[in-house]
C-alpha cells in the first residue's frame, strides 16, 4: 500500500476547525517552549543550590543534597510526573487537592515543575563537578583575604567553575527541551502531542513527525550555538 505525500497539509484547514495545521503545530512549539523556559529555571536554581551544598563540609547538607541528587536520578522522569500529577493531589487535604486538581494550566505548571526539578540532580551534579576541579588553592585564598564562606563561592569558586562547566550545563538545558515531550502523558499540547493530533486529524503521519523532528533539532542547534558563543566570551585568556 503505497503512502500518499502531502506537504501541503500544513495550510490547510485543521478538522477541529482551529485553524491550519502550521497554526496547531505553533501552538505546540510555543508551548514547549514556555515549558522548556520554566523548567530550565527551576533545574537551574535548585541545581547550584544542591550542587553547592554537596560541596560544603556539614554532614547534614551532604547528606540531604546527596538523596536529592539520587531520588531524581535514578527515578524515571514519566513516573515522576504521574506522581506529581495524579497520586500528589490524593495523598494533600481534601481542599488543597482539589485545588490542585482544578488549578488552571495543571499539566503545564505540573510539567514544568516536575521536568525541572528532575534536571536540577543533573545540573547539581555537574555543579559539584565544576567547584570541585578548581585547585584546593583558590578556596584557601579567599580564606587567607577574610572573605566569608559566602563570599568565596559567590566572587571566586563559582565565577571560575561556571566557565568550566558550561558545556555541561548546555546539554542539560537541552535535555530539558527534549523531555518536554513527556508531557503528552499529562495532557499538555506541546510540540509532540500537537504533531499527534495533527497525524490523527489528518492521517498524515510522516508529514507531522518529520515537522516536529526538524523543529526539535533546529531548537538544539540553536540552543548549541548560543551557548558556544557565550562560551567563547566568558572564557579566561590563557585556559582551555
Amino acid at each position: 500500500m503505497n503512502y500518499n505525500w502531502n506537504w501541503s497539509i500544513f495550510w490547510q484547514e485543521a478538522a477541529d476547525g482551529s485553524g491550519t495545521y502550521m497554526d496547531l503545530l505553533l501552538r505546540g512549539l510555543s508551548m514547549t517552549l514556555a515549558t522548556a523556559a520554566v523548567a530550565c529555571l527551576i533545574a537551574l536554581a535548585f541545581g547550584f543550590a544542591i550542587g553547592i551544598a554537596r560541596t560544603l563540609p556539614g554532614r547534614a547538607a551532604g547528606w540531604l543534597s546527596g538523596f536529592w541528587v539520587e531520588y531524581f536520578r535514578n527515578i524515571p522522569l514519566l513516573v515522576h510526573l504521574f506522581l506529581f500529577f495524579f497520586v500528589l493531589p490524593e495523598l494533600l487535604p481534601a481542599a488543597m487537592g482539589t485545588w490542585l486538581k482544578q488549578m488552571p494550566n495543571g499539566p503545564f505548571v505540573t510539567a514544568a515543575i516536575g521536568i525541572g526539578l528532575y534536571m536540577s540532580a543533573r545540573v547539581a551534579v555537574g555543579v559539584e563537578a565544576g567547584i570541585r576541579s578548581l585547585p584546593r588553592g583558590q578556596a584557601a585564598a579567599a580564606t587567607a583575604i577574610g572573605l566569608t564562606r559566602w563570599q568565596s563561592y559567590r566572587y571566586i569558586l563559582l565565577p571560575i567553575a561556571c566557565r568550566i562547566m558550561l558545556p555541561s550545563l548546555t546539554n542539560d538545558m537541552i535535555n530539558t527541551i527534549k523531555n518536554t515531550s513527556v508531557a503528552l502523558t499529562i495532557g499538555l499540547i506541546e510540540l509532540t502531542a500537537a504533531a499527534r493530533q495533527m497525524q490523527e486529524l489528518s492521517y498524515q503521519v510522516f508529514e507531522a513527525l518529520i515537522a516536529a523532528t526538524l523543529v526539535y533539532l533546529l531548537l538544539n542547534l540553536l540552543a548549541t550555538w548560543l551557548a558556544t558563543i557565550v562560551e567563547r566570551r566568558l572564557r579566561i585568556k590563557g585556559s582551555r
